[in-house]
């Protein structure tokens, strides 16, 4: 008999007082001269039997759901009273073994991800702390010189004011790129999605990067022509994503490079878009993380490359906002490649 069930508990014990119940009449029958008929001893066993397993119905059950109840309670956080009752011929103990292990490995996944947050937390107030000391120190090193007597020498007050200049414009862009990805993960935008022509907006970001490109002879153009294609999205966010990712391919290209943008049917209404480079591309290990905030993949060269290292995080959410997909693949010495889709008009 399972004596994991509630019902098989109490017929257990009541069969057990029963046949007690008889031994006890058989054993008066014999040692006393109190008489009492077979039929009389089967009779009062049965009764017995029969009223004890009601009286054990009726506490067992009780005492069963009152510890459940409380136990429920504590594995799903409900008040007890909206624990549902459990029926007395469950198999109770094997359902709460089985929540009980579920529960377990929630709580378990969710103190994994709490230790991966309090890691990325680290890792973030550490990197923004890094971002914004070397512009800070330089600003105070240019006015300090400034105020000190450089402030008087024609030949060197403006350049020192210009180079404070670029360290303040350098924080307010770090800025700008940290209240964009505030808004993004918090949801506090609407995009405002609109028909544009996507080859129109390729080459309007190859115009405005033309100037950084032509510092390392690195050409920007597409796979072949293309015939306007008309997409619907955001057309400023999309804008921003194209800027980043060919904007990053021209710091991580090699000198005499190129940047490639590649326009293709993903299917009958998206298009998938690749910014290809032959640049340092990067280990695989690299790209599980490559989205997130201030990751960079080559340490030693940040302050070279310069920007905020908000970019591709930005990108990531802009794609996943238009509720499209984002990929990247690279090879070191090889290049590196990144795709999403769209929907087109």
């Amino acid at each position: 008999m399972n004596l994991s069930k509630p019902i098989n508990i109490a017929l257990a014990g009541s069969l057990l007082l029963g046949f007690l119940v008889a031994i006890i009449l058989v054993l008066v029958n014999r040692l006393t001269v109190v008489q009492i008929s077979f039929t009389w001893v089967v009779f009062i066993s049965i009764t017995v039997s029969a009223l004890s397993t009601l009286i054990f119905v009726f506490f067992v059950r009780r005492f069963l759901n009152e510890k459940i109840k409380v136990i429920y309670g504590i594995i799903t956080n409900e008040q007890v009273s909206e624990i549902p009752v459990i029926n007395f011929t469950d198999d109770a103990l094997a359902k709460l073994t089985e929540d009980s292990a579920e529960y377990a490995a929630v709580q378990q996944k969710q103190i994994s991800e709490l230790k991966k947050q309090a890691i990325f937390r680290k890792e973030f107030l550490g990197n923004l702390a890094h971002e914004l000391k070397t512009p800070v120190f330089s600003i105070q090193g240019y006015v300090l010189t400034l105020l000190e007597g450089g402030l008087e020498d024609g030949r060197v007050n403006r350049d020192f004011l210009e180079r404070a200049l670029s360290g303040v414009d350098r924080i307010s862009n770090l800025l700008e790129d940290l209240d964009d990805i505030a808004k993004l993960e918090t949801d506090r935008f609407k995009l405002n999605l609109v028909k544009f022509n996507f080859v129109k907006l390729v080459r309007d970001v190859f115009h405005e990067l033309e100037t950084k490109a032509n510092h390392k002879n690195i050409k920007l153009k597409f796979d072949k022509h293309y015939e306007p294609t008309f997409v619907v999205a955001d057309a400023n966010r999309i804008t921003q994503v194209l800027v980043n990712l060919v904007s990053n391919s021209i710091s991580y290209g090699i000198v005499g490079g190129e940047t490639t943008v590649s326009i293709k049917n993903y299917d009958k209404k998206k298009i998938l878009i690749e910014v290809s480079d032959n640049g340092v591309g990067m280990a695989k290990e690299h790209i599980p993380r490559l989205f997130e905030r201030f990751y960079r993949v080559d340490k030693s060269r940040e302050r070279n490359i310069g920007g905020s290292g908000l970019g591709l995080a930005i990108v990531k959410h802009v794609i996943e906002a238009h509720k499209q997909t984002l990929t990247v693949r690279s090879t070191e010495g090889i290049g590196s490649t990144f795709s999403f889709t769209l929907e087109t008009a």
